[in-house]
């Protein structure tokens, strides 16, 4: 993804909008006024916070207009206009957010536990109870696929609509957004291999 991104990160759109402009301009274009953009300081960090209700860019998208920075920004956006329209998978996400964020810092510490208590009642109620924490944080992995790969299909028709890019662009920014989403996918992988691992050696601490 950081390659596919610093690549076109060096190619200026044509059109010269930035990405605070062109996030700015999606959401007012598609009546939402009640979500701001603003600046952040970490590389990659882009993101949209339903909770508060901002669009967050990092500096190379926000003051950039290469091909790169116009996608993610568009992207973030399409994430604001799935709030604002309900997008199920949206608010299931946000809504299993606390669970799978406690679950991912908590569900390997207390499955450990139960492993060094060995085979007793205890042991087995804390390495069950890590596997289901760890099963919530797994589950918002999943969710978040459709969820992002929504907001990129969103964002290649936001900038080819309004102009923000050219015809002859619309393949990079396919890219930059595809790239990004195997990010995701790659995540979801990860996360579900390391819940097999987990149910296997509880299977053999039974045995």
């Amino acid at each position: 993804m950081q390659g596919t991104f610093n690549r076109y990160m060096r190619v200026r759109s044509k059109t010269g909008f930035t990405g605070s402009q062109v996030a700015q301009s999606i959401l007012r274009s598609n009546g939402i006024h009640d979500v701001g953009v603003e600046p952040i300081n970490t590389p990659l960090g882009d993101h949209f916070d339903p909770r508060s209700k901002k669009v967050r860019l990092s500096p190379a998208v926000y003051r950039g207009s290469s091909i790169a920075a116009l996608a993610v920004a568009a992207h973030e956006s399409g994430h604001a206009m799935q709030d604002k329209q309900g997008y199920a998978p949206l608010a299931f996400r946000q809504a299993i957010l606390p669970v799978a964020n406690f679950g991912s810092h908590m569900a390997f510490p207390l499955f450990i536990l139960g492993m060094l208590m060995g085979y007793d009642k205890t042991g087995q109620f804390l390495m069950s109870l890590g596997i289901w924490l760890f099963a919530g944080a797994v589950l918002f992995q999943l969710v978040t696929l459709p969820v992002e790969f929504n907001a990129s299909k969103r964002a290649l028709t936001l900038l080819a609509d309004g102009g923000y890019i050219t015809q002859d662009e619309l393949p990079a920014a396919r890219q930059v957004l595809q790239a990004a989403a195997l990010t995701y996918v790659a995540a979801s992988a990860t996360a579900i291999t390391q819940l097999l691992r987990l149910l296997i050696l509880r299977g053999s601490q039974r045995d």
